[in-house]
């Protein structure tokens, strides 16, 4: 009996790359989605007899900040872990499929309704005080919804990767998904313009919605593997009189809270794509009014940051895995993500210079997430992995819907962009912060991440430290 389930699904590579690309599709097709509309602040922003919808800058800023509304202000984000431990990754990523296409339906509604001159109001006393095109408001509640599938999304693509590669290629494959993902980010911020100038508003969108659509039917094949998986893992515990409980209990989450290395992720992740996704958000306006950059190629001048993960993620996913240095890597990146936006806030108006800019983004913007994600897993035990990337993902929503808030209003009183360099600046400086507070924890609780992921690297490294 042990003999014949000696061996699980994932430990075939075929099988295992073959859900990497699966699940990975899936999610670059959600990442389109979430970016399509970036190129587009300045299509927005024109008159509604110019083929726009009349936004102003704070509208765009309040609109680019409502994916992550309902996941923060109702605590959707830390339900959607809850769900995802309770109810497994079958579920939860057809959930999360789901509520993208219902949120990206919504937005398309929204720009293509006849809603000219309509507005939106919401006052309630000092606390919220709502004022909108409603084609703007109806975008941005389709994004908060795309938003919760979205965000269930990623921490359920982050567990399943976690599951069928851990002791083998976990940085490499964790860095081939952000890799994809961006890839979707690149073309929606490459693509989106000019497909938009050509035909119409929301035909970029469209595209999205019939791609993310082919995503849900590959995450559909993906199901059928992971439940031979799980009966093959069940088969093995029974032969093994392995009686171990492994399954998730609301108590694990007072030990997630008590994990200095929990909180350390959650504060890098919290600055680190409050500098980042935001910024991309603002970026293409950004060449256009400060660097001269023509309008229908200011997007591809954006995508040079996605479109350079391509590449980069893995490489850098790779090193981790065979070589380790893990917290070394991390301090690298955010000590170049410093330098690009100090370089943006300089009195330089050259293209040339922006691009190199943009290149130096797209290596921080690889070299961060590809050993940050694998590290998770050697700090969080799996059964409760999906609630912690929730609670990770919970708190990194704060600063993503709060920032492109603030840089919208500063944008408004200084188009210059000098303000919101600074903004990003700062968070920039702050990640250097966190990165060198990692290095002391990870030497205080032993986590290893200075050590290789792979498990013969790291037995051959351990036994080389030893023998020195």
């Amino acid at each position: 009996m042990a003999e014949k389930i000696s061996r699980l699904l994932n430990d075939s590579p075929a099988a295992r790359w073959s859900v990497l690309f699966i699940v990975a599709f899936t999610m670059m097709m959600g990442y389109f989605i979430n970016d399509v509309m970036s190129p587009l602040e300045t299509l927005l922003e024109s008159p509604v007899d110019q083929g726009g919808l009349g936004w102003s800058s704070t509208d765009y800023g309040f609109f680019s900040g409502s994916g992550s509304f309902i996941n923060v202000f109702l605590l959707m984000l830390f339900f959607s872990g809850l769900i995802l431990d309770r109810m497994g990754v079958r579920f939860t990523g057809i959930l999360s499929c789901l509520l993208m296409m219902i949120g990206a339906g919504i937005k398309i509604y929204a720009i293509t309704a006849p809603l000219a001159g309509q507005t939106f109001c919401l006052d309630i006393g000092t606390i919220v005080n709502i004022n909108l095109p409603r084609s703007a408001a109806l975008a941005a509640l389709g994004f908060s919804i795309f938003g919760v599938g979205y965000e269930m999304c990623g921490i359920t693509v982050a567990k399943v990767i976690t599951r069928w590669f851990t002791g083998y290629e976990l940085g490499l494959a964790m860095g081939l998904q952000v890799a994809l993902a961006r890839l979707g980010t690149a073309s929606a911020l490459s693509m989106s313009a000019p497909v938009a100038m050509r035909y119409t508003l929301h035909t970029p969108l469209l595209i999205g919605l019939l791609f993310l659509s082919i995503g849900f039917v590959c995450y559909l094949i993906y199901c059928i593997m992971d439940r031979k998986l799980e009966q093959e893992t069940a088969a093995r515990q029974a032969a093994t009189a392995d009686a171990g409980d492994d399954s998730f209990r609301l108590s694990d989450i007072k030990g997630i809270l008590r994990n200095p290395g929990f909180w350390i992720v959650t504060l890098l992740c919290l600055v680190f794509y409050s500098a980042v996704s935001p910024f991309l958000k603002f970026a293409t306006k950004l060449m256009i009014a400060k660097y001269g950059v023509d309008a229908d190629i200011a997007g591809f001048f954006t995508s040079i940051a996605p479109f350079g993960t391509l590449l980069l993620t893995p490489i850098f996913g790779t090193i981790y895995d065979r070589w380790g240095k893990g917290v070394t890597l991390i301090t690298i990146g955010t000590v170049m993500l410093t330098c690009v936006y100090i370089g943006f806030s300089l009195p330089i108006h050259n293209s040339s210079f922006a691009i190199a800019m943009m290149i130096l983004l797209s290596i921080a913007y690889s070299l961060v997430p590809a050993v940050l994600w694998p590290s998770a897993p050697r700090m969080i035990p799996l059964r409760c992995l999906g609630t912690a990337y929730s609670m990770i993902f919970f708190i990194q929503n704060i600063g993503r819907s709060i920032v492109p808030m603030c840089v919208g209003r500063a944008n408004a009183i200084d188009p210059s962009y000098s303000t919101a360099m600074h903004i990003f600046a700062t968070l920039a400086l702050t990640t250097i912060v966190i990165a060198i507070a990692m290095r002391y924890v990870d030497r205080k609780q032993g986590y290893g991440l200075q050590q290789p992921n792979i498990a013969k690297y790291r037995n051959n490294n351990t036994t080389t430290e030893n023998k020195a």
